[in-house]
């Protein structure tokens, strides 16, 4: 039993749906062409955090969900110093790892429990919870809350 729970912690399974994201660079746990790629149900597969929270782009307190950045980064054994999050038009911004493992980031996949489309920033979103950290509110950190995310690169 112990074997086939390691297995599986090192094994990702392939997608069956659409690919919504691609982890590539420094990372140990792979499922097509040595990187990691996610369809919607393996997404909504790991734990999932609501995260209420008021944000530059919406009015007043808004409700997103999605996995923490950190299990997502644990689910392909990232081993890098440095995230570079890139969305659907290449905006890309980065991230050191450090932050999205000791600050609850979530990829937000649902907004308001609907899912998130392309149209009003799906369908990922990194989210961070505002106010939980007023210090967070800030134009860098801003400027790493990318929506319409699609790949995630781990930089060494």
């Amino acid at each position: 039993m112990a074997f086939a729970g390691t297995a599986m912690a090192e094994d990702l399974p392939v997608p069956e749906g659409p690919v919504i994201l691609t982890v590539s660079g420094e990372i140990s746990h792979t499922n097509i062409g040595g990187t990691a790629q996610f369809d919607l149900d393996m997404i909504e597969a790991l734990p999932q955090r609501l995260t209420l929270t008021e944000t530059p782009w919406y009015d007043g307190v808004q409700e997103f969900s999605g996995p923490l950045l950190s299990d997502l980064m644990a689910s392909v054994g990232a081993k890098g110093q440095e995230l570079r999050i890139i969305a659907v038009n290449d905006y890309a911004a980065s991230m050191p790892l450090e932050e999205a493992q000791s600050i609850p980031v979530i990829l937000a996949v649902r907004h308001g429990g609907a899912l998130m489309s392309v149209r009003d920033k799906g369908p990922l979103f990194v989210i961070y919870p505002f106010d939980e950290h007023p210090d967070l509110n800030n134009e860098l950190v801003f400027s790493r809350s990318v929506w319409q995310v699609v790949e995630i690169e781990v930089m060494p």
